[in-house]
């Protein structure tokens, strides 16, 4: 500011000094007039420069001024840089937080006090079915139509979430997602979404399971409380006493059958998955499964003139098969709960094939074809739940337990192999499990040995 001052008084005398030589004293204060006015257009100019560039925001046309609009020039342009750094840093911080949101599990959706969505991420736009750009400034109560949605927002009573049906739900498959609005800032509100379809699932299953396995285990006991109390309480033959004591025995093995079949899931869920260590050759598995067959087989049929028609891979193809890596008792339990399932709930008469053989990427397909009913298509992704059965009463006249199928899928998972479901009502059912070929080892063959063309068939 001194220099300013002393700026604007060195004008005016040099303006004054020279009117004076040239006018005398009128001339002096003219030319200190002069001097003022053109000090102040000058100030005045570059005050304009200074406004004009602060208008422009422009950091790379700075003007280049002297003196205080210098001064002011440059604080203005190191608090533009700043500003602009600050900017920079904050956009980098939203664009991490939306990076992170953006990455959730969940679904996230930013309302604003009307009811419009200002963002959210791809999760819930796929799981409430809008578009994450088009719908941006859209009301959510026209973008999600659900009832219960609807008097959810309604209520504004948000200490509690409400459950939907998701996008893709379909009777056979259904999908459900949770909507939880959190009110924050002035009027905004935060939508989460969640998918809980498995975790209803498994709270079904599990409901389902204690209601069968108290089902399961109370309906013997009953059965062997009743027989107790007619023994003791009734004088009976030799005779009749034999006949209760059988039937005594049959729900005895019933509930033993049951527990046996629990304990076989429960260690399959707790030991270690298996390793590559243990080598069991293929042929040994499946003569143990063509024996337990025709003896489950024999003793289903003995009283019908008919009888199963079992069709097994040759010795010669069971050689070739080679062997594979895992826990043996697994491995049997699988492949034999596939094929005594096939021969429980295949009439008399009717055909049960099972193969074995290798496709071109080196993978093994284990299958049981049977003629038997079939089985319905909205039963088929349920069938390997536990306790789950297509028909109660035939599975129970037939001796099993619902839980034969859930081990399966257990073992074969373990195993790295997946179980593969096909059937259509009346004309029987396909079994299939396939083996991933870093648990397989074939034997060389000698040369001119082939397997036989039964071997090489595909899957019916």
């Amino acid at each position: 500011m001194f220099w300013r001052f002393g700026y604007f008084l060195a004008l005016q005398l040099a303006g004054g000094a020279l009117g004076w030589w040239l006018e005398g004293p009128w001339g002096a204060a003219a030319g200190a007039a002069v001097a003022a006015w053109f000090w102040f257009g000058g100030d005045l100019w570059r005050g304009a420069r200074v406004l004009q560039w602060l208008r422009s925001g422009n950091l790379s046309a700075v003007p280049s001024i002297f003196g205080m609009w210098g001064e002011a020039t440059d604080r203005a342009r190191r608090l533009l840089r700043q500003h602009q750094a600050q900017v920079r840093d904050s956009d980098q911080r939203l664009q991490e937080i939306l990076a992170a949101l953006q990455a959730t599990p969940n679904g996230v959706v930013l309302l604003d006090a009307e009811g419009r969505i200002e963002w959210c991420n791809q999760i819930a736009a796929a799981q409430l079915g809008f578009d994450a750009q088009r719908d941006v400034m859209q009301s959510i109560g026209n973008l999600v139509r659900d009832p219960d949605f609807s008097a959810y927002y309604a209520a504004q009573d948000f200490t509690h979430e409400v459950v939907l049906p998701g996008r893709d739900s379909t009777p056979s498959r259904p999908v459900r997602i949770s909507v939880h609005l959190h009110p924050y800032g002035d009027g905004r509100k935060l939508l989460l979404t969640r998918d809980v379809t498995a975790l209803e699932q498994a709270d079904a299953m599990r409901r389902d399971f204690v209601a069968n396995v108290s089902h399961e285990i109370r309906t013997p006991l009953t059965v062997l409380t009743g027989f107790v109390e007619t023994l003791q309480t009734l004088q009976l033959d030799a005779e009749e006493r034999a006949r209760y004591l059988a039937m005594m025995a049959q729900q005895a093995a019933r509930m033993q059958s049951v527990v046996h079949d629990l304990l076989t899931l429960s260690r399959l869920e707790g030991s270690p998955l298996p390793g590559m260590s243990e080598w069991t050759p293929v042929q040994a598995l499946m003569q143990r499964c063509e024996e337990e067959s025709r003896a489950l087989s024999a003793v289903l049929t003995q009283n019908h003139q008919r009888h199963h028609v079992l069709q097994f891979p040759a010795a010669q193809d069971l050689r070739a098969a080679g062997d594979i890596a895992g826990v043996p008792s697994e491995l049997q339990s699988a492949l034999s709960n596939l094929i005594s399932n096939a021969v429980r709930y295949t009439p008399a008469g009717g055909t049960i094939t099972v193969q074995w053989r290798y496709t071109a990427d080196g993978n093994a397909i284990f299958s049981v074809s049977d003629t038997g009913p079939g089985i319905a298509p909205e039963h088929i992704p349920r069938i390997t739940e536990r306790f789950y059965r297509v028909d109660r009463s035939r599975s129970r006249e037939t001796g099993g337990t619902g839980l034969g199928l859930a081990i399966v899928k257990h073992a074969v998972q373990r195993h790295g192999a997946t179980l593969d479901i096909t059937s259509a009502l009346g004309k029987g059912s396909v079994f299939s499990v396939t083996f991933p070929a870093n648990r397989l080892r074939r034997p060389a063959l000698p040369d001119g040995l082939q397997p036989t063309a039964s071997a090489q068939t595909a899957l019916p």
